[in-house]
């Protein structure tokens, strides 16, 4: 399907077309399908454009990225279709190892997502050869590696399930989770949740990287300054202020987009 560029919802449509040819290809399955459609709906509610909160917790998890000793990016069905190419690059920005982790796993699906991620220049992907298990979950997600999930003291989890998130927090790593729903277990438990959409939040994640290799003790500055629970009740906050405005007659324009490199500061 031809989608014109002028059309108003042109970039949510092409994720769902990459979506949906992921599913076909057997990268993504339906549950993913379903919850796309569900961040879409927060994203909307946010104005489709990263908040201030989000910034600070995007610069905040890249200062904690390059502090890390064993830093890992987890990559599911979902995230490697989206924004494949995004992780290989943030990955060699900070740098860290990519592991593939699945709820709905199997090892075809496990190694049709690293060919991709390695044909968009990933070197080294874990996730096809688990030799651990992160205590206390049951499901396939449970399983991992010790040279990435398991022994990383830093994981970026973008679109998680909460129960791997908290099991991760119990193990006293730094999860720092990407998801559109402020409310959920995952943003809940993260040490760093990032309530943003996945391609925003990635790209400014690596632009912060960038920025703040060059000047360690603003990093550091960052580092102390960070609150989760301060930084999530600014997050509703800006949701209270956004869905008033909607009820009074405001409208619903996406909000002003913020420059990656000047904000959180």
């Amino acid at each position: 399907m031809r989608i014109p560029r002028s059309h108003p919802r042109y970039a949510s449509l092409m994720q769902r077309e990459r979506l949906v040819r992921a599913w076909k290809a057997g990268i993504v399955v339906p549950e993913g399908l379903i919850a796309h459609g569900r961040g879409e709906a927060w994203d909307y509610l946010m104005g489709e454009g990263t908040s201030a909160p989000a910034l600070v917790a995007e610069r905040a998890a890249a200062a904690y990225l390059l502090a890390a000793h064993r830093p890992v990016i987890s990559v599911n069905g979902n995230v490697a279709a989206l924004n494949g190419r995004d992780v290989v690059r943030l990955a060699k920005a900070i740098p860290a190892r990519i592991e593939v982790n699945l709820f709905h796993r199997s090892k075809d699906r496990v190694r049709k997502i690293v060919h991709l991620l390695e044909s968009a220049g990933a070197k080294s992907v874990l996730g096809l050869r688990p030799n651990a298990r992160i205590p206390g979950l049951d499901s396939k997600r449970a399983l991992a590696n010790r040279e990435g999930i398991f022994g990383a003291d830093v994981v970026l989890v973008p679109l998680e399930d909460g129960d791997r998130a908290e099991a991760l927090v119990r193990m006293k790593k730094t999860v720092i989770s990407v998801d559109l729903n402020p409310l959920s277990r995952t943003s809940q438990r993260a040490t760093i949740p990032i309530v943003d959409e996945l391609t925003r939040a990635l790209r400014n994640i690596e632009k912060f990287v960038i920025e703040l290799k060059s000047d360690p003790a603003e990093a550091a500055r960052v580092r102390r300054a960070y609150r989760k629970d301060g930084n999530l009740r600014a997050v509703y906050s800006f949701l209270e202020w956004r869905i008033d405005r909607l009820r009074r007659g405001a409208g619903v324009r996406p909000a002003p987009r913020r420059k990656a490199t000047k904000a959180g500061r």
